[in-house]
């Protein structure tokens, strides 16, 4: 079975910085014990603003800049920074919005038979790359772990794991 891991969005800035959360910082280390011992291909995603992040609709809406490139805020969490930088990690894929359609790309070319989520957050981004994959590659099963994924709170994180089983995507 071909089998691919996407850590999302696993970055300082949504985890001890700007952004951060206690749920965040509580599944850093189930993330890093999982993804140490995944018996199959592993990416990351990495938000990535500009300077410019105030100006652009989601500044607008969410007026607190992070994420910005080559910052430290920007980086992925000390924990997993290893990881991503090993040769078990395939790429990184830096995303300016909620969602890849990079990475949507590349899962539909790969031909998985799984593919499984965790990261932050849970209603934002690990949802909108959850759908995207799904929409991409129809016949992939897609399952989230819901024990590695931390949310703004955690009702939305409830909300956001019950929207995505109603799209067919496995929450476990």
């Amino acid at each position: 079975m071909k089998k691919l891991l996407v850590v999302v969005d696993m970055q300082n800035d949504f985890v001890t910085g700007c952004l951060g959360t206690d749920e965040a910082q509580a599944v850093t280390e189930g993330i890093r014990s999982f993804a140490g011992s995944f018996d199959g291909d592993i990416v990351f995603t990495r938000d990535t603003h500009g300077g410019d992040y105030l100006s652009t609709q989601e500044g607008r809406r969410l007026p607190v800049v992070h994420c910005v490139k080559d910052t430290d805020g920007w980086q992925i969490v000390p924990e997993l920074k290893p990881l991503s930088e090993s040769d078990k990690c395939l790429k990184i894929f830096d995303k300016p919005v909620f969602g890849s359609e990079e990475l949507a790309q590349f899962a539909r070319e790969k031909n998985y038979d799984e593919i499984v989520l965790c990261g932050v957050c849970t209603g934002i981004c690990v949802i909108s790359n959850a759908v995207l994959i799904k929409a991409f590659a129809p016949e992939t099963t897609v399952t989230v772990r819901s024990d590695l994924c931390a949310c703004v709170t955690p009702e939305s994180h409830l909300t956001a794991l019950a929207a995505m089983k109603t799209c067919h995507i496995d929450v476990v």
